[in-house]
């Protein structure tokens, strides 16, 4: 998560933030925050299409899991222990969609094996549907 969006979540400015985070920079190894580079950021700028990034002399922070649950220590008020806590479950949740997503792939293996040629158009019509949604995007503007 960037800083920006941690510090509203906190409920505190990106500023008192990346303060916080610098004077605890021992408490933030690479694995749990970084700066995001130029290149990275002006992606994100076009990807989401707005220019709400400008003003800033460095490019942001971004953490992981680990450097959330480490903001809250660094942060101390009661406000930023709720969020973490909040933060925490929704990994937790996350991680629990990614398994039992590996789960059902692993299942549905184990039976293409098992009944092998006999179910095959079965088993290839469930995994159309466990696949990701191909977008289908019409090409923007004037045909000639």
């Amino acid at each position: 998560m960037l800083d920006k969006d941690l510090a509203q979540l906190y409920g505190v400015s990106t500023g008192e933030l990346n303060q916080s985070v610098s004077r605890n920079l021992d408490r933030f190894p690479g694995d749990f925050m970084f700066r995001v580079t130029k290149e990275e950021l002006n992606n994100l700028k076009s990807h989401f299409g707005t220019s709400i990034w400008g003003g800033r002399r460095y490019t942001p922070r971004a953490f992981t899991e680990q450097g959330v649950a480490m903001l809250s220590g660094v942060l101390k008020s009661k406000r930023a222990v709720k969020v973490n806590i909040e933060i925490m479950r929704t990994f937790v949740k996350l991680r629990e969609m990614l398994a039992s997503h590996a789960q059902l792939s692993r299942k549905l293996d184990a039976l293409e094996r098992k009944y092998d040629a006999q179910f095959k158009s079965v088993f290839d019509a469930i995994r159309q549907l466990m696949a990701p949604p191909v977008s289908k995007k019409r090409p923007i503007g004037f045909k000639e």
